[in-house]
C-alpha cells in the first residue's frame, strides 16, 4: 500500500471506512499536486502506479472523499470539476482567481481573514432565516488573467 500521512488513516476510522489502495493512492496524489486536479488528471497519475484502477473508481473515490470532507471539489466555469485536499499539512485556507481566457487557478490568501468575517456575518444571517446550518463556504473570483486581458 502507499504511504500516506497518518491522518487519512485516523478519519476513515472515524467514518467507519476502511483504507484501501485507491483511496490511498488518491489522496497521495491530491497531497503531492500543486494544481487542482480534474478526475482524469488524477485517474493519469494513479492508474501508472495502480493499473487496476480505473476512471470509475477514481470519481467514486472522489465523491466520497468530498462527503467525509477530505477533498474539495471546485467548479471553476469550465466543465471539469477539479479537486484539492481539504486539510493537511500542506494545506491552508485560500481562495481561487480562474482565468476564463487560459483556465488558470490563482490561490490567494491575502484577505481571507477580512472575507471570512463578512462571510461569518452573511452566514449567521443566513442561516437564522431559513434554518440552515452552514459548514463551509467556497470563493471564487472569474476574470482574466494579465496574459489573456
Amino acid at each position: 500500500m502507499v504511504g500516506g500521512p497518518p491522518w487519512w488513516h485516523g478519519k476513515f476510522a472515524g467514518y467507519g471506512y476502511r483504507m484501501t489502495v485507491p483511496r490511498q493512492a488518491i489522496l497521495s496524489t491530491l497531497s503531492k499536486s500543486k494544481k487542482h486536479l480534474s478526475a482524469e488528471d488524477i485517474y493519469l497519475s494513479v492508474h501508472k502506479a495502480y493499473p487496476g484502477i480505473g476512471l470509475t473508481t477514481v470519481y467514486r473515490t472522489l465523491e466520497l472523499l468530498v462527503r467525509m470532507g477530505l477533498v474539495f471539489k471546485f467548479d471553476f466555469g469550465d466543465g471539469r470539476s477539479r479537486y484539492e485536499l481539504a486539510e493537511g499539512p500542506n494545506t491552508n485556507h485560500h481562495h481561487h482567481l480562474v482565468c476564463r481566457g487560459c483556465g488558470r487557478i490563482i490561490d490567494y490568501s491575502e484577505l481571507v481573514d477580512e472575507e471570512t468575517k463578512i462571510l461569518k456575518q452573511i452566514g449567521q444571517t443566513l442561516s437564522k432565516k431559513y434554518d440552515f446550518s452552514i459548514d463551509s463556504h467556497q470563493i471564487h473570483f472569474l476574470g482574466l488573467c494579465n496574459k489573456c486581458k
